[in-house]
């Protein structure tokens, strides 16, 4: 049964469609016209025909030259062995390639695209390519497409800006359906408060790094992404909530035989939605006004990754949508918390799962209004269908109707929330515009009022921090961490220690142009403060002592004692921009855009 939409949620979305109207219109138009040649292989030359299929099984070549009548998907794959999240991606080729052979189809890995680990990278130097590592999966995605023979995509990826660089490309490429195929989380392994309290003893000097990399081994053990609710995790949400995942398939193990029965019906599924057939389902149309809300609305809805404000911004704009920090702000205002997963809470992703996981979420966001379900999606319904929890039965995929969670103290119904308000909040103020994860965060450390300290990287505050100089309550202000000055690492080394501060009495927080992801903790930090320092912003004015208040509440971010109108900019500190391939990326850093409108590096023509 339908219900209506949250008069609110409508009007975000009736503004975010005038907003977009001719880039929209424009985007759509594009597509539609380079949909026109399909099917795209019967276009080329005999020679570069030949050059497509030269490497190919005899029984698939046959299939190859049958230019109108069948299909060949390209596969997009992320997959390599030294990050448990890609790992099981290496079979999916060939189960792909079995399952549409079978139907008289044919798939082709496209091209693979690099595949970083905040995880492997946090605090090193490595880290600053990360943001920009999106874009450059865009672009390695669109470079195996651009071969121009394909009638539809599987997007193999899972992790933080994998499945955001994937997105970006296939929707340049829009005028083709695309199925995108997760991996699902490793198994449970010691539980998220242990693991936090042993990084909190190390960085006190409290426990040895044999005994950290002890507990971190128990916890990031085996195939599969991280289990707390993080980016990858907070990516593999959304694409449930925009319809491009096959229903309920995120978070199955990848050993499953649930799993493997997925693969294989991603296969058959994009296979049923090219343009060669009657139920034609490109990207351009499932990624809409609409999906987009849908995902703002999960992604607050769940208290996930601040990262994705950033993702989704970009991937709108891919897509000819504009969406803006307004726009999250107002659906904050009614969208309540219903889900509890580290590090907002106890539950991990299984555990999550297990208590109806995705389709419970939406289901209960479906029932209160607050999502769109007159959408299109991959699985040939609107979102309805993902309201459905999937079994294997029979040797096949069976779905049934979500119903009562299982489990309140990790899903709840919207009527009796965790919090009245999404876990994702704007703050601004003459600091300029900031975002703040507020799930993770006690309410009583909601707002803060303290002295300035001032950082311009992680190391100078772990020196304070070591040399016994941070006392009494103060605002961390490290900044030249955006995307412009050195590709906007997140900073995860602090949280441990601005944890140990507050832990001790001290009133605390962290305001920053860089960023912190899924892992915010349960310190006030706002985040993605614009414009960044490098771009002189009020945050490279401000001075050691100044009077910060950072106030939850009422959405403020301030300096409370001081015209910072007449301030001088501060300048940027010497050095990362060498090593570890950072230079490569200079590139990027020169042409990267706001925060706020998604920091998006690469460029193209966009009327309207």
């Amino acid at each position: 049964m339908s219900h209506p939409v949250h008069p609110v949620v409508q009007q975000v979305t009736d503004q975010i469609t005038e907003r977009s109207a001719i880039s929209r219109a424009n985007y759509l138009a594009l597509m539609r016209q380079q949909a026109e040649t399909k099917p795209h292989r019967s276009k080329l030359s005999c020679t570069n025909l030949a050059h497509t299929f030269a490497a190919s099984e005899a029984s698939e070549k046959v299939i190859l030259k049958q230019l109108h009548s069948n299909a060949n998907i390209g596969i997009v794959t992320a997959y390599n062995d030294m990050l448990s999240a890609h790992q099981p991606l290496k079979d999916y080729p060939d189960i792909i390639k079995h399952a549409l052979l079978a139907l008289g189809h044919t798939a082709q890995v496209a091209g693979g695209v690099p595949a970083m680990c905040d995880g492997v990278t946090q605090g090193q130097a490595g880290m600053e390519l990360s943001l920009f590592s999106r874009d450059t999966i865009a672009l390695a995605a669109a470079v195996g497409l651009s071969h121009n023979v394909f009638d539809g995509i599987l997007c193999l990826g899972v992790c933080d800006k994998i499945v955001p660089g994937l997105l970006m490309a296939a929707l340049r490429f829009g005028h083709l359906p695309c199925i995108f195929v997760p991996a699902g989380p490793m198994s449970t392994g010691i539980s998220n408060s242990e693991k936090a309290k042993t990084r909190q003893l190390f960085a006190e000097g409290k426990a040895s790094s044999d005994k950290l990399l002890d507990s971190e081994t128990q916890s990031y053990h085996s195939p599969g992404t991280c289990t707390f609710y993080g980016t990858a995790n907070t990516n593999q949400m959304l694409m449930e909530a925009m319809g491009l995942h096959l229903p309920d398939s995120a978070f199955c193990s990848p050993e499953s035989e649930l799993r493997h029965a997925f693969v294989k019906q991603a296969a058959v599924r994009v296979s049923e939605i090219t343009g060669l057939t009657e139920h034609y389902t490109p990207i351009a149309d499932v990624v809409s006004e609409k999906s987009i809300i849908n995902a703002m609305v999960t992604l607050l809805a769940t208290g996930g990754s601040t990262n994705l404000i950033i993702h989704l911004t970009a991937i709108a704009r891919c897509a000819g949508i504009k969406i803006t920090l307004d726009d999250f702000d107002q659906l904050s205002s009614v969208v309540p918390l219903i889900a509890r997963v580290y590090p907002n809470g106890q539950a991990d992703i299984n555990q999550f799962h297990d208590a109806g996981g995705t389709s419970q979420v939406i289901f209960e966001l479906l029932a209160a209004g607050l999502l769109h379900e007159d959408v299109k999606t991959v699985a040939g319904q609107g979102l309805r269908a993902y309201a459905h929890r999937a079994e294997f039965k029979d040797d096949h995929i069976r779905y049934h109707p979500a119903g009562t969670g299982t489990d309140k103290d990790i899903i709840r119904t919207v009527a009796d929330p965790f919090a009245a308000m999404g876990g994702i909040k704007r703050l601004k103020g003459n600091l300029g515009d900031a975002i703040i994860k507020v799930s993770a965060v006690p309410e009583e450390h909601w707002h803060i009022h303290a002295p300035a300290r001032i950082f311009h990287d992680q190391a100078d505050f772990m020196d304070a921090f070591h040399d016994n100089q941070l006392t009494g309550d103060f605002v961390a202000v490290v900044r030249f961490q955006g995307p412009k000055a050195n590709g906007m690492p997140e900073l995860h080394k602090l949280m441990p220690l601005l944890g140990v501060l507050q832990d001790r009495g001290q009133k605390v927080a962290l305001v920053t142009d860089g960023r912190l992801s899924g892992a915010s903790g349960k310190v006030p930090a706002a985040l993605h403060v614009c414009p960044e320092a490098m771009q002189l912003g009020a945050i490279s004015q401000i001075e050691e002592g100044d009077m910060v208040e950072l106030n939850c509440h009422t959405g403020e971010l301030k300096v409370t004692n001081s015209d910072l109108s007449t301030r001088p900019f501060a300048q940027p500190p010497s050095g990362h921009v060498t090593g570890i391939g950072r230079e490569l990326f200079s590139v990027f850093r020169h042409s990267v855009g706001p925060t706020s409108q998604g920091a998006i590096s690469i460029q193209w023509e966009e009327q309207g």
